[in-house]
């Protein structure tokens, strides 16, 4: 009997396919399970898989990651956030200190982490000492942190947020010009969280076929299978080819917390720019525990300006599905998983990083 992956490999090879047809995933982890299996060389040559606004890494304000970088440096704090930040660089000269992973060498006490709860035992264990929570991501690690803080945590644990909401990056990329996809496939983990519906508006207000889609094999070719299927039938609707954890009305749990404790506010997009509507902020009910409160004077004016890529990195357009990871000009030569340039060669999830631990390492291995 056939696995469920190849039963859907072969269904999406006896479609009849147009010349080409491209489509985007949305998410980082999508990526991921697309490139560590292998589904471009399974599918038919005529499907073009774009990688989308997916990494909160790769995204995160180049100022945001300075502030923290001053803040551990010079306050006596404990500065915490996850794991993959660290790496991240910052647009300063090599001999100075471009990445929370140098400042911690150079002595600052900085910890990575995995869950907000670390960040509230650290905070616990340390009661004398302030602790900063550098909390980073999409909707998926920023409602633990709005549950963390509406929970209450010790007075000495402050949070500087730099939360985003994915689907007004797709908005933007529909709005803002000829789309470069022809189908989405959606994020499963953000649409259990918010709920489906939240991106029936790539149906509703641009026709583009659309499904939302898990981290499996499987998972992911169903999704593929139907946004080929409405494409070719015009039959477009918003797919759930993840109605085991995506269930309508997402998480009630979690939006009552991030509605509770954040406001939705217009926010930067490293080499990007201001996406209205796009990121989270602290509510005045919660200034108390806003890190920039607490420690004001460390964000640096001068570098909350578009475009701040480091020169010659092309993630920003990478991150919008512009051009493939392998067809940055640094890609695999100036910028490499040990020592990457751009945020996209950092994170697990992103595309650049993906791409080079699946093997792609030219332009023409794609």
């Amino acid at each position: 009997m056939a696995d469920p992956a190849t039963t859907w490999l072969d269904r999406i090879r006896g479609l009849d396919l147009p010349e080409r047809i491209r489509i985007m995933n949305v998410c980082g982890g999508h990526e991921r399970s697309i490139s560590m299996a292998g589904l471009r060389g399974a599918l038919p040559a005529a499907i073009e898989l774009i990688p989308g606004p997916g990494c909160p890494v790769c995204i995160c304000p180049e100022e945001d990651v300075y502030e923290a970088i001053q803040i551990a440096r010079r306050e006596p704090v404990i500065l915490v956030t996850f794991g993959d930040m660290l790496r991240v660089p910052v647009n300063l000269p090599r001999r100075e200190i471009r990445s929370l992973e140098q400042a911690k060498a150079a002595g600052a006490d900085i910890r990575p982490i995995a869950s907000p709860l670390e960040a509230t035992a650290i905070a616990r264990d340390n009661p004398d000492t302030p602790v900063v929570f550098f909390a980073a991501g999409f909707e998926t690690t920023t409602a633990p942190v709005a549950a963390m803080l509406a929970g209450g945590v010790p007075d000495n644990l402050s949070v500087l947020l730099s939360g985003r909401r994915t689907w007004p990056a797709v908005a933007m990329l529909l709005e803002g010009e000829t789309p470069g996809f022809d189908a989405l496939i959606a994020p499963g983990h953000v649409a259990t969280i918010m709920g489906p519906e939240e991106w029936s508006f790539v149906v509703e207000n641009h026709d583009i076929p659309s499904a939302v889609s898990g981290f499996t094999p499987e998972s992911l070719l169903a999704g593929m299978y139907s946004v080929l299927r409405q494409h070719l039938e015009g039959k477009l609707f918003l797919d759930n080819c993840y109605e085991e954890v995506a269930r309508p009305g997402g998480n009630p749990t979690a939006r009552d917390h991030l509605e509770r404790v954040m406001d939705v506010v217009p926010a930067k997009w490293r080499g990007i720019g201001e996406i209205p509507a796009s990121g989270y902020a602290l509510r005045p009910e919660y200034a108390g525990r806003d890190a920039r409160r607490r420690y004001p004077g460390y964000a640096d004016e001068g570098r909350k300006r578009a475009g701040q890529m480091p020169q010659g990195c092309d993630c920003a357009r990478v991150v919008l599905g512009k051009i493939y990871p392998n067809q940055c000009r640094i890609y695999g030569s100036a910028c490499t998983p040990r020592d990457p340039v751009g945020p996209c060669m950092v994170s697990d999830e992103g595309a650049c990083r993906i791409w080079w631990s699946a093997g792609i390492r030219s332009e023409d291995a794609a």
